[in-house]
């Protein structure tokens, strides 16, 4: 006897077992020595003040509302006939991905940035991702529960009923956007990366955010940078060598600071 598993579970647990097969992938790089291709030389993580093992409790508490929330949603607008929805055209296919996208982009950037405005929020939901002041791929969703439920969970179930996606192309939808914030929270910057091929939004970018003068900077995620371009909150960077070795990315604003006080 067959045993099937609907689209809507897979949607459920598939992103979130990518989330730490990806991470796994750059736990094992890093063993085999990655020192060439951090931005942060891998002695300045003691400035992170929680361990690791917190981390992980806290991403797998965040995944449990994650699942919670999503098995309601389908619940709720789940077909009881059990009628599985006909896949549509690619291009429809294409055009839902941009619009998720969009709407990800969206409500990430405006509460992301509230976050930081209102010192509350701040000092007592959102400080907790920053306590990673060198990011690592795993932490990338070490949040406060509350934040997690508003940033990740509520803004992948808007994007999901917006674009009109099925459940069977949610799969893919979030297993895509899983791999990009574990990758904008990596900490390495890898040649041949494609996800720098097509996305300005990286870890470099992200990287930025987490340090103490671009707090107030960076806040788009996880895809594109557009909403911090058009409301001013886009701070440009340059990547450099560090003599150590590994690269550190520079905000272009400091560079011309540190310019502008050489000559005076």
């Amino acid at each position: 006897m067959a045993f099937a598993v609907s689209d809507e579970i897979l949607g459920t647990f598939v992103p979130i077992a990518v989330y730490w097969l990806y991470s796994g992938l750059y736990i094992v790089l890093d063993g085999l020595g990655m020192d060439d291709y951090r931005l942060h030389p891998k002695g300045e993580e003691v400035k992170n003040i929680v361990s690791k093992w917190t981390v992980v409790r806290g991403v797998l508490v965040q995944q449990a509302f994650q699942i919670a929330v999503s098995l309601l949603l389908f619940t709720v607008l789940g077909d009881e006939s059990g009628t599985v929805r006909k896949q549509p055209s690619a291009l429809v296919i294409a055009l839902q991905f941009i619009i998720a996208m969009f709407v990800m982009d969206t409500w990430q950037y405006f509460m992301h940035r509230y976050m930081h405005i209102n010192k509350f929020l701040y000092k007592h939901v959102h400080s907790k991702h920053h306590t990673l002041v060198v990011p690592y791929a795993f932490g990338a969703l070490y949040n406060h529960p509350l934040e997690g439920l508003i940033l990740d969970t509520i803004g992948g179930a808007l994007s999901f009923l917006i674009s009109g996606m099925t459940p069977r192309t949610g799969i893919f939808f979030f297993s895509f956007a899983t791999i990009k914030t574990v990758d904008d929270h990596c900490g390495l910057w890898l040649p041949g990366n494609i996800l720098h091929v097509f996305f300005s939004n990286n870890s470099a970018y992200h990287d930025i955010h987490h340090q103490l003068y671009g707090n107030k900077y960076n806040f788009s995620q996880p895809f594109f940078v557009m909403w911090d371009k058009i409301l001013g909150t886009y701070m440009p960077y340059t990547l450099e060598t560090r003599k150590g070795g590994g690269y550190e990315a520079r905000p272009v604003k400091l560079n011309q600071a540190q310019q502008t006080n050489k000559t005076d």
